[in-house]
């Protein structure tokens, strides 16, 4: 039975940044891969290009997580120009987009994915793919025995990166939480994040494939607004997504009743009410003979102006001239706060990131071991620590794995 001072658990990210880190120091680290290539979860981030960071300040990144303080020591050690500086001075070309998100500058996560493996052949770190760990035991006060299918392997350090529970079909399927609970910690219970919202409303489905580039949203809980976002939105079969949806999804998952909540749509967010007011008073009285839902089709999709049309009360067929200042106003209401009642979730296996995993409270910030079981470590999204759309997700897990890889061994 081989014994290594230190084993990885997880090829994704957080486990290649901390396997890296560790055989960097001179130490033999073995990576452990249930799959048959590293990464698969990065490779279908940023609609398969990845997008690996943003260059925001550090208040920006911290408020964008859920359990967002957790990180400021992993973000102290290894930041966002950190991550930038890796990639590129390693040869690897990035690219700004959107003024803030850090892409690849070929666009293709595969050559992100291939970049890390040379990096980890360059290191020296012996990996092992389709190995997936069945058990962890502690053997006693310094070593640890990892049942594989391939055999037994002895470790006295052990980083467990295993990534959450969404997205099962990259391999993240929330093995590492039993393996965890195994060793003593509290494994707060895995939700989906950064997720598709469903909507109750049966007619949603006209809008299916709509897509709106810059949309303002909130979601309310009766006059309680529990959030707001803006930017692209897509109406779909089930409900609603996009990033901005996305993000917004974040605040449901600690709602319990979801039912109970509505979101609330503005189409044209660079239009207050009264400018709205004005532009539609001076759109009517130019095309008086012409319907209000065609006007309003030159605002918005022609399948939203049906439905706000619908939902203001107004004939069909009733031309601009006739429309009363009351018809306008509630027309206006609507294309500031259009309501839509939410039904839910997307379950958690299409959901983009878990909230939920190992409980931050028993690990050391600074180290990411554990405060139970010394000699283990976290990285990654098996912590309870999850972010918003834009680069935090990637960032918090090659954060975290630089903390453990750097530490694992002093």
């Amino acid at each position: 039975m081989k014994k290594y001072p230190v084993v990885v658990i997880g090829s994704g990210p957080a486990g290649i940044m901390a396997a890296l880190q560790a055989a960097g120091r001179g130490i033999q680290t073995l990576l452990l891969e249930k799959n048959s290539y590293i990464g698969n979860k990065l490779l279908i981030t940023g609609g398969g290009r990845c997008n690996l960071t943003n260059n925001r300040d550090l208040p920006d990144f911290i408020a964008s997580y859920h359990n967002g303080d957790f990180l400021r020591n992993a973000f102290d050690q290894f930041f966002n120009r950190d991550l930038i500086a890796f990639f590129e001075e390693n040869g690897f070309k990035l690219v700004v987009e959107q003024e803030h998100l850090i892409f690849p500058a070929s666009q293709s996560a595969q050559d992100v994915a291939n970049f890390l493996l040379a990096q980890l052949k360059e290191k020296k770190v012996e990996t092992r793919f389709q190995s997936p760990v069945l058990d962890i035991q502690k053997t006693g006060s310094c070593l640890f025995e990892i049942t594989t299918v391939t055999g037994p392997i002895i470790a006295e350090k052990i980083i467990l990166a295993t990534g959450g529970k969404s997205y099962p079909q990259t391999g993240s399927t929330g093995d590492g939480y039993g393996l965890a609970e195994k060793l003593g910690h509290t494994v707060a219970k895995p939700r989906p994040a950064l997720c598709g919202i469903v909507l109750q409303e049966a007619w949603h489905k006209k809008w299916q494939g709509i897509s709106l580039e810059r949309a303002g949203l909130k979601l309310m809980l009766g006059n309680k607004r529990l959030g707001s976002e803006s930017g692209e939105i897509i109406f779909t079969h089930f409900g609603i997504s996009g990033p901005a949806v996305l993000n917004l999804s974040r605040f449901l998952t600690e709602t319990e009743d979801k039912r109970l909540t509505r979101l609330l749509i503005n189409f044209i967010p660079e239009l207050n009410e009264s400018t709205l007011q004005l532009r539609l008073r001076d759109e009517f009285s130019r095309h008086g003979r012409m319907t209000a839902r065609k006007i309003l089709s030159t605002l918005v999709p022609a399948r939203i102006a049906e439905q706000i049309v619908l939902c203001a009360g107004v004939p069909e067929d009733k031309t601009a001239s006739n429309i009363t200042g009351r018809e306008r106003q509630a027309l206006v209401v609507l294309f500031n706060s259009f309501p839509l009642a939410v039904d839910g979730l997307l379950p958690i296996e299409d959901a983009m990131v878990t909230r939920g995993g190992v409980n931050t409270k028993e690990l050391n910030p600074q180290t990411m071991e554990s405060r139970i079981a010394p000699g283990l470590y976290f990285a990654g999204e098996i912590i309870d620590v999850d972010g918003k759309t834009g680069g935090f997700n990637l960032q918090a897990a090659f954060s975290t794995g630089f903390a453990a890889g750097a530490h694992v061994w002093r």
